[in-house]
């Protein structure tokens, strides 16, 4: 039994790869678009569940370095040449390191404090990209559309003998990065590190206790939650072909959360589920009413109606899945 539970998620990894790199075959370039912002929102709440669900810091702000990488691509690729897909690390980089900037002051915050400090940078980031109009392009914002820097943008680009048009491209690109990410978040929490974040989440005085130095582990918890963001905002300029201050609202911040709670706090396994809650909600509440602000109202009914059905998220679910096949191979063995 040991043995099957430590196969099953290198199993379920791999059948999901299998999955991704043949999904494009059977559906039309709009939905494979529509799937390469799943796996972009699923990077993003990879990160945002480092901090929240395994470290306990609420963040309200993760759109926020999710615009200093999307601007940060934007930047590299219109004012300076650099090809898109260079663009990413360097975007995580300095994402990453604003994180681990801004974690440092918050070692101080906890809890609602933290998370209004945290709000308070999705506040303001609007109003700080139009302040630097000369370098972020203000208001008008930078466009990438049709930029030699941006691939496939006009023509499509071979890849292993196969011609995959823009949205092909996009779709392999991003659940290409989404699925490495996944991999070094699962390497990541697994190990030493992981623990140490979870037992300062469980009680911080514990953990110190224990010689766990909270300073370290909080602001590396900032510093690689802010980094996924990043890459997710650089991601995104590339997807959307454009940024401006609309582009990453305050409301983008808090998807980011209710996307982790959906997939289940301090937990790998459910967050595509969240990713996919993310993306398609808007479109699921705008058909099931017409109506101006009603699709708003639907969208929080559905999310309430959720967390009432599965309290601890997809996570939950799967996890009391697993212990009734484990109470059914049991009884059958005895």
């Amino acid at each position: 039994m040991r043995r099957a539970r430590a196969v099953a998620p290198i199993l379920a990894f791999v059948v999901l790869a299998v999955v991704v790199a043949v999904l494009p075959a059977f559906v039309s370039g709009f939905r494979a678009q529509q799937f390469a912002y799943v796996a972009i929102y699923l990077i993003a709440i990879i990160g945002l569940n480092v901090l929240t669900g395994y470290t306990g810091q609420i963040s309200l702000g993760h759109g926020a370095f999710m615009a200093v990488g999307g601007y940060t691509t934007a930047i590299l690729m219109a004012d300076h040449g650099v090809k898109d897909i260079w663009t990413i690390p360097i975007a995580g980089l300095v994402a990453g390191t604003a994180g681990f900037l801004f974690g440092i002051p918050a070692l101080r915050l906890s809890g609602l404090y933290l998370a209004l400090a945290t709000f308070a940078i999705a506040v303001s980031m609007p109003a700080v990209i139009k302040r630097f109009e000369g370098f972020t392009g203000g208001g008008t914002g930078i466009n990438l559309f049709g930029i030699p820097e941006l691939t496939a943008s006009l023509t499509p680009v071979s890849v292993l003998g196969r011609e995959l048009s823009f949205n092909d491209w996009l779709y392999y690109l991003s659940w290409s990065i989404a699925l490495v990410g996944y991999v070094v978040a699962w390497l990541l929490l697994r190990g030493r590190a992981g623990r140490a974040l979870r037992a300062v989440r469980d009680s911080e005085t514990a953990a110190q206790s224990s010689g766990v130095s909270l300073p370290r582990y909080k602001t590396l918890a900032f510093g690689v939650s802010a980094a996924y963001a990043g890459v997710a905002g650089s991601l995104f300029a590339i997807a959307t072909t454009y940024v401006n201050p609309d582009t990453f609202p305050v409301t983008l911040s808090i998807l980011l959360l209710v996307g982790v709670v959906v997939g289940g706090l301090g937990s790998l396994v459910g967050l595509i589920a969240g990713a996919i809650f993310i993306q398609f909600l808007p479109d699921w509440s705008q058909r099931v009413s017409q109506s101006p602000g009603a699709p708003s109202v639907v969208s929080g009914a559905l999310l309430i109606a959720l967390m009432f059905v599965l309290p601890m998220g997809v996570a939950g679910l799967v996890e009391r899945f697993r212990l009734l096949t484990r109470r059914i191979y049991h009884r059958s063995g005895s």
